[in-house]
Order: C-alpha cells, then structure tokens, then sequence
C-alpha cells in the first residue's frame, strides 16, 4: 500500500486562530447543515462532535449509552445553538444501522463520522469467537452499510463527507491484534476506494489511521499505552484532512511509524509491529 499523501492545501496566512475560524467554516459550509458521529459519547468520536458543533453543524449523536449521549446533545446544543440528537444504537446487531438510517431520513446529512469500533488484543487462538465476530459486526459490517447508505444519500445530492476510522495497525498483520488489525486493513482500504470512486460525485472520503491514542480504547482492548496522542488532537487532525487526501495519519508517531516501516518487506513489518503490540499488551487484566 502506497503512504503517498495528496497534498494538504496550505491554509492563507494569518493567526491560528483564524486558520482554526477558516477550518471550521469548511466543515460547516462543505458538509452541513447536519452530521451523524457514530461512537459520539467517548473518545475520538465525542471529540469530532465537539469540534463540529463548534463548526455550527447540527449532530446525530450515536452510541450506546442514552445517557451520556442525551447530557452531551444538551450541552452541545446549549453551548453553540445547534440542534443535538441522541440517538442511543447498538451497531453491533444487524439492526443497530438501520435504526440510525430510519432515524435520519428527514435530515438533510452532509458529514458521517463513523468512530464507533473497539479492538482485541493477545494471543489469537485464546480468543472468543463470540466477542471477534461482534468486532467484526462493529468494525466492519456497520461501517459498510453506513458507506453504501450515506454514500448514494450524499452522490444524490452532490456533496458529502464519510471518515472511516483505521489504524496503524490496520496498515500490515499485526500479531497479538490480528483479527483487530485485519478489521482496520478492511476499513481503510474500503475508504481508499471510496475515495477515489466517490471523488467525481462531489463525496469527500478519508481513512483516519492514527496510532496510540488516550481515548479508553486500550483499557477496553487489554492495553497498555505509551506515547498515546490525546483524542481531541485526532480528531481535528482527520477533520482538516478530509477533502484533502485519501487517508490521515494523526500525530507524530503514526507518522514516523507507517513512513519508517513502508520501505521495509511486508515480513518485516510484521514482526516489528509484534514486537510493539507485544509490548503493549496488558497482562494485569
């Protein structure tokens, strides 16, 4: 796989504050007036939404658990007189898609953002078949329908925006994550495609593909962080990305990583990134 990123267009000069006040305008103009965020109510996800709604688009917010969900689209809402909704799904489930699909019919979505997923770690043959498929469901099969569904809605209208959540991971096997890795690897290739298919309708597609990052992820998955990139940083990182190139790298030590590893024979890759998953897990849980 190519790492050749498209190149960012340079912001005009001025304050950060002002390229910041300029990023922001882009999101709401290009991708307005609504957005749905799958895995809105922590992480990554949340940090998206936040970013958006201070942009002034409208949120679909989607997550399991309604009550953080409902606290957070009142607080949005109050904070930048937007309209929030909460939107409590399992994706999960065959139907946890389809639920977000019949709850937006109505609203005229410019921007999916869809961070919902978690990650396995250890030793493959120890793990459950149950709880690998459910990441499957989650990682890939949702992200999936969610592409299709959102991808026509936005081509019909002649404009949009979808964000697939990858990892570094995801850019080779990775040992002691591999059906976790495998799931990513999906989900990025798919939004490379999707990009460059979806380009001539007037749809914008990226691949976020950031490293370690303190988002709750790595307690959930067995890990153990070092160097982690905080999730606010992620998340606008991807957002000024998107309509920019095909897939994002948050951070300095995605960066280094997936640059330093391109060059090497996909074995290689391999077993370094073992070796730095190895490391990672967390054998006190």
């Amino acid at each position: 796989m190519s790492l050749k990123e498209e190149p960012a267009a340079a912001p005009a000069g001025g304050s950060e504050s002002s390229r910041r006040s300029r990023r922001l305008e882009r999101l709401r103009t290009r991708y307005g007036p609504w957005a749905v965020v799958t895995g809105a109510s922590s992480g990554i996800g949340r940090e998206t939404a936040l970013v958006l709604a201070e942009a002034g688009l409208n949120l679909v917010l989607v997550a399991q658990s309604r009550g953080a969900l409902e606290k957070m689209a009142a607080d949005l809402a109050s904070r930048h007189g937007i309209e929030a909704r909460a939107l409590p799904a399992d994706l999960a489930p065959g139907t946890g898609a389809e639920e977000v699909e019949w709850a937006i019919r109505d609203l005229d979505v410019g921007l999916l953002i869809a961070a919902a997923g978690f990650g396995t770690s250890g030793p493959f043959l120890d793990s459950s078949l149950e709880r690998e498929t459910e990441m499957l469901d989650v990682n890939c099969r949702a992200p999936l329908r969610m592409s299709l569904h959102f991808g026509r809605r936005f081509a019909a209208r002649g404009r949009g925006g979808i964000v697939l959540m990858g990892s570094i991971v995801g850019l080779q096997g990775t040992p002691n994550a591999a059906h976790y890795a495998a799931t990513k690897a999906y989900v990025q290739t798919l939004a490379e495609a999707l990009h460059a298919e979806l380009a001539p309708l007037g749809v914008d597609v990226l691949a976020s593909a950031p490293g370690p990052t303190n988002s709750g992820f790595a307690a959930r998955a067995g890990m153990q962080m070092g160097a982690a990139l905080g999730s606010a940083e992620v998340a606008r990182e991807t957002l000024y990305a998107l309509g920019r190139r095909s897939m994002a790298l948050p951070g300095t030590l995605s960066k280094v990583l997936a640059y330093s590893l391109a060059p090497l024979p996909r074995w290689a890759r391999v077993r370094i990134m073992g070796r730095v998953m190895g490391g990672m897990i967390d054998h006190r849980t």
